[in-house]
């Protein structure tokens, strides 16, 4: 694989922290956007989701 990439004209170099940088942004809003839902579905009135369906 380094051979590979090696052949190529243009190259740039990744440090590891962008992918982990990445890693936590995505874990980030993953646990954001479960715990927004989780607080809405806590607070939410029962009896009118059950008139509603």
């Amino acid at each position: 694989m380094e051979k590979w990439l090696h052949d190529f004209a243009y190259r740039i170099g990744m440090p590891w922290w962008v992918f982990a940088a990445a890693g936590v942004t995505v874990a980030a809003v993953a646990f954001l956007t479960v715990g927004v839902q989780g607080v809405r579905a806590a607070l939410a009135n029962p009896v009118q989701s059950l008139r509603s369906e």
